[in-house]
């Protein structure tokens, strides 16, 4: 179906969750099976149309939405989801969101994705850029969970073919299956569906062909006022934070089976949330989740006892989209984020650089935020270039992000994101340049600026910030699968020169 300008629904077609980006493409062409997906590309590929391609919409940045975009292809129909016997596999579409995915999963089959809290993010893009949540520790990340893909990509006479790539070393097409588990949407192809299977799994029996969640958790959030933090308790409070998860994040520790996330609001919010899940099969959960708040508060002056609400796994998954205080669904958002791996934690400089900037008194807006989250566990058992994803190493993940609703307010609230980003990183550049303390940003959080020298002065590359070592091999299987450059974008992996 061809939506254009004259149609009622094209104004909400050519933008996504952040209203900083609006395109007016020639056409939205909404896909409901692969063999449309098929047709549309050779059709843009004939006739030398720009295509950009939309699963969820939730891209930060502009490159689904964006003046030189001609055709959107719309796959939010496109959003399916089964269990593939012959595969042994969830064959899912890459409309299908989360939400929708750990629901069907669950009810049907009693297993799950490790993917993120938001249930509105489309599995088309959030797989294939690595895929991070609450279940990481305990399960990996999403994106080692693929066992194939489909995929439309346009060869060097610009036609369209399908291929299916596996995880399987034989495989033909293994190279791109190594690169769509990591490298990001937007660069090889169309993504039509996935098939999900554990690495690991066995037999024929879809229960046992994916992680089944916990059966119950308990679910914490311990308020903390501004006015009752001091600079140096913020300080002890984090370090005490990262120490935790270094040290209770190998492989096979009962620790995995809790995540916490600090979300700490600018000034105007009021404070921090310490929001933790805890596996409810744990032995004494409760006692662990109460000894793990008394670690990580020890020395800040926080004597709320971390005390868990015990709710079913899909309860708690649909409670916990973790957000400053504007909807993610607001018709009105607009936001820009910025994001760090790092595998030992923050400075006590860069952490209290943190605080002055969070507590700056010329700048005030409640939905601006830094979210830290405990990371480690099964998503550091495969090597940097297992698959895509560099991120191997890491005991915590970092966003700072800021979210508000009026095109007036968007000077001062990037120039705030901009001078929090540069003062905590201003010794390697503005950027979290990979070494011994951190290893780069998120993909699929994508940062507008990361390309640009004006902000990032650290003469490290983009895409080593996003990819690390892994980038120069993402080339080869772009000038393999992609010669033409048909499917780009602002920070689409490149051709090799």
């Amino acid at each position: 179906m061809s939506v254009t300008a004259d149609d009622a629904r094209y104004e909400e077609l050519v933008r996504g969750i952040n209203q900083r980006w609006v395109a007016q493409p020639e056409a939205v062409r909404l896909v409901s099976s692969t063999e449309q997906v098929l047709q549309v590309v050779q059709e843009a590929a004939s006739a030398g149309k720009r295509v950009s391609v939309r699963s969820g919409g939730h891209c930060f940045a502009d490159f689904v939405y964006n003046a030189q975009t001609q055709v959107v292809i719309d796959l939010s129909t496109m959003n399916r989801i089964s269990y593939d016997a012959s595969r042994r596999a969830f064959c899912i579409e890459a409309g299908a969101q989360l939400g929708q995915i750990y629901e069907t999963l669950y009810r049907d089959f009693g297993v799950t994705l490790p993917g993120g809290v938001c249930p509105s993010v489309g599995i088309g893009g959030h797989a294939t850029g690595g895929g991070f949540g609450l279940l990481t520790r305990q399960h990996g990340l999403v994106a080692d969970y693929i066992s194939a893909v489909e995929v439309v990509v346009v060869d060097s006479r610009r036609r369209a073919r399908t291929v299916v790539a596996c995880r399987n070393a034989s495989d033909t097409n293994h190279d791109l299956w190594w690169a769509i588990s990591g490298g990001g949407g937007g660069s090889f192809g169309v993504i039509t569906r996935y098939w999900f299977r554990s690495p690991d799994a066995a037999g024929s029996d879809p229960a046992a062909q994916l992680p089944a969640p916990p059966k119950s958790v308990l679910l914490s959030s311990v308020a903390v006022p501004w006015a009752t933090l001091s600079e140096d308790q913020f300080v002890r409070l984090l370090n005490n934070y990262t120490d935790w998860y270094r040290n209770n994040s190998e492989p096979g520790s009962d620790a995995l089976g809790l995540s916490g996330i600090i979300l700490a609001r600018q000034r105007a919010g009021g404070g921090m949330a310490l929001v933790t899940q805890v596996d409810g099969g744990l032995p004494d959960a409760a006692g662990f989740l109460a000894d793990y708040g008394a670690e990580i508060t020890a020395g800040t002056g926080i004597t709320t006892p971390f005390a868990g609400r015990p709710l079913a796994w899909l309860t708690a998954s649909k409670l916990l989209p973790i957000s400053a205080a504007t909807s993610m669904m607001d018709p009105s958002l607009r936001s820009a984020i910025k994001t760090v791996w790092t595998k030992t934690g923050f400075t006590d400089d860069q952490l209290a650089t943190i605080y002055q900037q969070l507590l700056r008194t010329d700048y005030s807006n409640a939905n601006s935020f830094a979210q830290i989250a405990g990371a480690g566990g099964r998503m550091n058992e495969l090597s940097r270039t297992a698959t895509a994803t560099a991120h191997r190493d890491e005991v915590l993940f970092a966003e700072f992000e800021a979210q508000w609703t009026s095109p007036a307010e968007d000077e001062a609230n990037l120039t705030w994101l901009r001078e929090l980003y540069a003062a905590v990183f201003a010794d390697t550049g503005g950027y979290p340049v990979p070494g011994d303390r951190f290893d780069g940003c998120y993909v699929n959080n994508p940062d507008t600026d990361i390309a640009d020298p004006a902000y990032n002065t650290s003469g490290v590359p983009w895409y080593t910030l996003y990819w690390g070592e892994n980038y120069p091999r993402l080339q080869q299987v772009k000038k393999a699968y992609d010669p033409t450059d048909f499917f780009r974008h602002a920070q689409s992996v490149r051709l090799p020169s």
